[in-house]
């Protein structure tokens, strides 16, 4: 094992600090007992979760694929930005660290920009954008809600470019394209908006995000392979259902709901980091962790247990907050938190099985099964 394979550990670990952070913040906000270390991280749930955690996350895949040292500056800088968070230290600190990888990662969206300029490497440059821009909002205000925007786009337009890539295995269909760049277009312009007239900022941003999710249902590969088998049938499923979510998102912020305060923004918001990012989450894990951590991770039908109760709990939850329900909305969270623990639970199990089953092998599995 290389010395940047044995760099990629510890940076893992500083994502894992930050999601288990964040999530009992999140569960703190719900009026959950949790520990108070915790607790106090009730106020920063947002930004442990995604610039924290997925901004590590992101980044180290990235860096990984660019096969250079430097890259990996990007998720060391989100690692620390969370540990700043979770050890008191100033804000300031903290945010200086996500902008430090904001910068990078761009840097490394545009060193790929120069090898190829095609569709779906300007937009996984205009996610990283999106992640340093919401860095700089909330350095700026001091406001964590002023950079939501922005750091949704960062998830949905990393994950629509990654999706995009994989189209060109589809036979040409000449309105996608036109159809794939007005929705970001209509994104972006929402979240600009966002900073002048929120409430019609959000709801354009919305718009997107609904045009977004209306086109990977239409053009995605992942229609085809949910007649698959396996893994690539497992994939697929986890894509749909995420692509599902992101619309419910999307129609609950089209009515209002991404503002501060709405009656349903927290179904809004999780519809989206829940639904529809972790989902994808769950999806690619096991072709995308082996690649970054050199281990096998062997498919089985198990796999489907964390996704079932992953979406049956955020739709608790969903409900629970449109009927005004707080015991629901909060049971539905507390299953939301047991999903990603299973979901973790089954992938260490499965890596496990994968080096009984091949004793000495490090390598994850070969092909793209996207």
């Amino acid at each position: 094992m290389n010395l940047r394979t044995l760099a990629r550990f510890p940076l893992l670990a500083l994502a894992m600090l930050s999601l288990l952070a964040g999530v009992l913040g999140g569960l703190a906000r719900l009026a959950v007992d949790v520990p108070a270390p915790a607790s106090a991280q009730a106020g920063v749930h947002g930004a442990l979760m995604i610039a924290a955690f997925f901004g590590t996350v992101i980044s180290l895949e990235r860096a990984v694929a660019l096969g250079r040292f430097w890259p990996y500056l990007a998720p060391a800088l989100a690692g620390l930005g969370g540990l700043t968070l979770l050890g008191g230290l100033p804000t300031i600190a903290a945010q200086w660290l996500f902008v430090g990888g904001g910068l990078t990662l761009l840097a490394g969206s545009v060193v790929v920009l120069q090898r190829q300029i095609v569709l779906f490497t300007v937009v996984l440059a205009l996610g990283a954008a999106s992640w340093l821009i919401g860095n700089l909002v909330w350095l700026a205000t001091g406001l964590v809600q002023a950079a939501i925007p922005w750091w949704l786009g960062f998830l949905v337009l990393t994950i629509a470019g990654e999706r995009l890539e994989l189209t060109r295995f589809l036979p040409a269909r000449p309105a996608a394209a036109p159809l794939f760049v007005a929705s970001v277009v209509i994104l972006l312009a929402g979240a600009l908006a966002s900073h002048w007239t929120e409430g019609a900022g959000l709801r354009v941003f919305a718009c997107g995000l609904l045009a977004l999710s209306a086109w990977l249902l239409r053009y995605d590969i992942a229609r085809h392979n949910a007649r698959q088998r396996g893994l690539t049938r497992f994939i697929a499923i986890c894509l749909l259902a995420g692509y599902v979510w992101l619309a419910i998102g999307a129609l609950l912020g089209i009515v209002g709901n991404f503002v501060p305060d709405a009656a349903m923004r927290d179904a809004a918001l999780h519809a989206i980091v829940l639904g529809f990012v972790f989902s994808m989450v769950f999806g690619h894990a096991p072709i995308i962790f082996p690649a970054v951590a050199k281990v096998r991770i062997p498919y089985h039908p198990v796999f489907y247990l964390p996704l079932i109760v992953l979406h049956a709990s955020l739709a608790l939850r969903v409900l629970g907050n449109g009927s005004d329900d707080f015991v629901w909305r909060q049971q539905g969270a507390l299953a939301n938190a047991f999903a990603l623990l299973l979901f973790i639970v089954t992938m260490v199990t499965s890596v496990v099985r994968g080096r009984r089953q091949h004793p000495g092998s490090r390598t994850g599995p070969r092909g793209d099964t996207r």
